[in-house]
């Protein structure tokens, strides 16, 4: 009875601890202001096509964030900042799912990118 007791309060704190470390799209995207603004709708610096993010395809947004992960992204002139930034963040897929849902949820503009 006592070691049932113990591993369901175990199986509660994996469950618990899972759902606490979840990625927070909002957070991780704090980090990405600098360039794109805090509503994600201010052009990159090298933006092809002066282009913001806000509102834009989930997808796409993975894609290109998985790119520069990998260093094979290409979006503008200023590609080496995301390489270099996507290095030192060490983003997960969790991360890249989480921030770009969290930027496919801000509100579109005349300047967000479209799909492909």
């Amino acid at each position: 009875m006592k070691t049932t007791k113990i591993k369901l309060a175990l199986l509660g704190l994996v469950f618990a601890s899972g759902t606490l470390m979840a990625a927070d799209g909002a957070t991780i995207f704090k980090k990405c202001i600098a360039c794109h603004g805090a509503n994600a709708d201010k052009v990159a610096p090298g933006s092809k096509g002066g282009v913001t993010i806000n509102g834009a395809d989930k997808n796409l947004l993975i894609e290109n964030l998985k790119g520069y992960a990998a260093g094979t992204a290409d979006n503008g002139g200023a590609k080496q900042i995301m390489y270099n930034n996507m290095k030192i963040w060490k983003l997960t897929d969790e991360d890249i799912e989480a921030v770009a849902d969290y930027i496919s949820k801000l509100p579109a503009t005349s300047t967000t990118v479209k799909g492909k």
